[in-house]
């Protein structure tokens, strides 16, 4: 009797997929029980596919025992939102300077549509998931960001104002405890609150750092459009350190728009968070390669040794 060749591939692809779960059981006992603070957002976001597999995954990480956080940006779709309303925005150093009408359409936008996008996409792949804003249950207290600019010609430092753009100046991870405690997954749209109640809009980057540092968070999981941290070869840099990071900067290494991606990677060290990772969200399954894997996929910056 001649063997099937068929039944013979789709055997050894089963093997394959087997052994591949059997080396990750190390890397899940590690891990099991650790807070993962995810910031999702870039071009992953923007494809179908890759936020279907994306939700699979964080569903992933919590089925072996992981606690995912998700904080999420949106800034693509508050800009195309702004566009077709006839809203005019304009940005100063890469911040969108927010009024009034700005700030009531980054609310509707970040919190509403998209929030539920991406809840919706959890709760299919059978998770549970819950979405906030940073308002909710004042999870972050807000204040007025404070930017300043020189004049190239006069040398003369003037205060830009940005109007509800803002930073957290406090973390209140009350109702994150308490999510830990189930099996909910928290997705966070990046507003927050001000003294006297009006909405700020933060950079999510920024409050994904400050949420890991609250939180005590293991990883903080930057998903990017890049590969990590390059060397001046263009070889992908997997691990270093925070004064390591900081060297990088001051060689010119790390350059350009890597710059404050590395920059809040340090400040969550510095908060508490274990160790922040640069990975391309655009590699599927790009979360699980990193934190399942030997190798990893993406940047790695931990802190230094004592």
């Amino acid at each position: 009797m001649t063997a099937d060749p068929n039944r013979a591939d789709e055997r050894a692809t089963w093997l394959e997929k087997a052994s591949t779960l059997s080396e990750a059981l190390p890397f899940f006992r590690e891990h099991a029980g650790e807070t993962f603070v995810i910031k999702y957002g870039g071009h992953a976001m923007g494809d179908e596919n890759l936020a279907q597999l994306f939700a699979r995954d964080v569903v992933l990480l919590r089925q072996v025992g992981i606690n995912p956080v998700v904080v999420h940006g949106g800034g693509p779709q508050i800009g195309a939102m702004l566009e077709r309303l006839k809203i005019k925005s304009e940005f100063v150093d890469g911040l969108r300077v927010t009024d009034q009408a700005t700030v009531d359409i980054v609310e509707m936008v970040l919190a509403g549509s998209i929030n539920k996008q991406i809840v919706t996409a959890i709760n299919q792949a059978g998770g549970f998931a819950v979405g906030l804003s940073g308002k909710d249950g004042q999870l972050i207290r807000a204040r007025k960001l404070r930017r300043t600019t020189r004049d190239p010609d006069s040398n003369i430092e003037r205060v830009l104002d940005l109007g509800f753009v803002g930073e957290p100046a406090e973390i209140n991870p009350h109702i994150l405890n308490f999510f830990q405690q189930s099996d909910i997954i928290p997705v966070i749209a990046p507003t927050g609150v001000g003294m006297s109640g009006e909405t700020y809009n933060i950079n999510a980057d920024t409050a994904a750092g400050a949420i890991g540092g609250a939180c005590g968070a293991s990883r903080l999981i930057f998903l990017t459009d890049v590969a990590g941290v390059l060397d001046k070869q263009g070889n992908l840099i997997p691990d270093m350190t925070a004064r390591q990071a900081r060297q990088l900067i001051a060689d010119g290494t790390i350059s350009g728009g890597m710059i404050p991606k590395v920059e809040t990677c340090l400040q969550a060290v510095e908060l508490g968070v274990k160790a922040a990772v640069i990975l391309d969200g655009r590699v599927p399954h790009a979360m699980l390669l990193e934190l399942f894997t030997p190798h990893g996929a993406g940047t790695l910056i931990r802190h230094d040794a004592a």
